[in-house]
């Protein structure tokens, strides 16, 4: 774990859980009524980074991007 890294998933993830901002909980509606989230970080030492897009039933996109980054060989997830 990266100490860094652990303090902007949990920043990203305060603003996910909080309607007042257009990510997450607070996502803007697409045209079919539904969320379409995306969410990316990149851990600069290293230059790994991990990205999703257009996740639907997850509740914290910033922690499943995270998820790329550490635990497969890719670096971008799309549904």
């Amino acid at each position: 774990m990266v100490p860094a890294l652990d303090a902007v998933e949990t920043a990203i993830k305060i603003l996910e859980d909080s309607p007042l901002f257009n990510a997450g909980k607070g996502a803007v509606f697409t045209a079919d009524g539904t969320n379409e989230m995306d969410a990316s970080i990149m851990e600069g030492r290293s230059l790994k980074a991990g990205a999703v897009a257009g996740v639907k039933h997850i509740k914290n996109p910033i922690s499943l991007a995270r998820m790329v980054m550490e635990k497969s060989p890719h670096v971008f997830a799309g549904r």
